[in-house]
Order: structure tokens, then sequence, then C-alpha cells
């Protein structure tokens, strides 16, 4: 058995082209700054949006300060913002012929979305760095001590990364870049249908319902429990809420089960 057919072989190649190309990515972003300048800004504008324009109409439940309530869930929001950058960009480069380069080359077959979702996780966790530091700036702090903390950013960190995933194969299945931006608008919806900015006790029931059960919910209730911020869920809620720490981690499996996969079928068959 030769060093490239032996399973550690080819973990070892996989994670060797797959650094590779985490590099390519993030050079490809120093070379387009404005892409780079816009994720970075779009947080901080995100929290002195919704903190002051929308802070002053909403009340927070049981009280307290509006942008603490807020910070988890523009947290959520950030996390969730994966899919739609890791498709737009996987979309573009099987739309461009730069797949089938890659294709054409001794490279392994997992080091191509490897490369997509370690990048995204790394220029993810600038974006998180960024909004924290706003978050700081206008009032927000976690409550609860370092590891409740540090568990909450964990948990940002691995539902982004299964997010991403997904977002590699919605880039693959559809047909060009531009279909893919086209989506972008469609998942919008998906991040606001939540408790992120308001609670979802004012909701119809059957929008409560998909609002509760919505990982960016789970998330942000994770986060606010975790840190210590008004409206962690507390009485009778859904099971999601009731146990968000345990959903974000069945939500992160599950995506990871299931578009791990799917993506390494999706890129086998978009060369053929």
């Amino acid at each position: 058995m030769t060093a490239l057919t032996s399973p550690l072989g080819r973990l070892r190649w996989t994670l060797t082209d797959g650094l590779t190309l985490v590099g390519r990515e993030l050079g490809r972003l120093r070379h387009d700054p404005g892409e780079l300048v816009a994720a970075l800004i779009f947080p901080a504008v995100m929290v002195l949006l919704f903190g002051y324009v929308f802070g002053s109409a909403i009340q927070v439940p049981d009280g307290g300060d509006y942008r603490e309530y807020l910070m988890p869930g523009l947290f959520a929001m950030v996390t969730f913002s994966a899919l739609m950058g890791v498709m737009t960009r996987m979309a573009a480069d099987a739309s461009r012929g730069v797949m089938d380069r890659f294709r054409s080359m001794p490279m392994a077959r997992l080091a191509v979305p490897f490369g997509q979702t370690g990048a995204d996780l790394l220029t993810g966790l600038l974006m998180l760095a960024i909004m924290v530091g706003a978050g700081l700036l206008v009032g927000w702090q976690p409550h609860r001590g370092l590891i409740p903390t540090a568990q909450a950013f964990l948990l940002m960190v691995v539902l982004r990364y299964a997010l991403s995933w997904v977002g590699v194969y919605v880039g693959l299945a559809v047909k060009n870049d531009q279909v893919a931006d086209a989506m972008v608008p469609l998942f919008l919806p998906f991040t606001m249908l939540s408790n992120a900015f308001v609670p979802t006790d004012g909701m119809p029931g059957w929008l409560r319902f998909l609002a509760d059960w919505n990982p960016v919910s789970a998330l942000t209730a994770a986060s606010r429990e975790l840190f210590g911020n008004p409206g962690a869920p507390s009485g009778s809620v859904a099971w999601p809420l009731a146990h968000p720490v345990a959903t974000v981690l069945l939500w992160s499996a599950a995506l990871l089960l299931i578009f791990v996969p799917l993506s390494l079928r999706a890129y086998t068959r978009r060369g053929r």
C-alpha cells in the first residue's frame, strides 16, 4: 500500500491540498480588497442600524437593554452569512472554469470544498471579532464569565462551518454565479424569521413554530443563555429553545452529515 492509497496518506494529501486552497482564497481577498472591506464593515453597520435605529421601538422581554438583547441575534446572523458567501464563491469558480482546472490537477477530491469552507471560517472569525468590538462599544458585554462566553463563540464557529457546506452544495447545484447572486436575498428572510431581533411570542402560531425551530433562533437563544444577556428562554417554550445548546449541536451534525457527501457528489458530477 503506497502512502497516497492508505487512509492516513489520503487524509494528509487532502489536508495539504485543502490548506493550499485556503491560502488561495485568502490571497484572492487580498487582491480584491473591496470585497474584504465590505465584509468587515457589514457587522459594525448591523450593530449601529439595529441597535440605535430600531432599538428604541422594541421592548425587551422582562426589561433590559435592547442592545444586549440584540447582539446574540446579530452574532447568529453573521454566522448564517457563511451559507451565502460560500455559495456565491463556489458558483463563480464553477461557472468560470476554475473547478475544471482543479480537476485536471493531481489534487484530492475533497480539497476544493475544504479550501472554501476553511477560508470562510477564517474570514468569519474576523467578522465575528469586529462585531464583538462594535458590540462592546455600544454597551454589550457577556456576564457569565470566560468559559460560557467561549462556549457561545465555539457554537457559532461549529454552526458556521456546517452552514458553509450547505453553501458549497448549493453553489455547485445552481447553473452559474448570476443565479447564486439572485438567490442571496431569498436567504435573508430565514435569518429574520427568528428570535434574533424580536421575541416570537407575538407571532401567529404557525409562524412562531417555524421561528422556534429555526437554527438561527437556537443559536441566538444559546448565546443569550451563555452570555447572560436579556431574552434567555424561560417558562414554557418549544423544545429547541428549552435546549438551545443541544439544538445547535444537533443542527450542525445533521447539516455536516447531509451536505458533506452531497457536496462531494455534486463536485464530482459537475465535471462530467
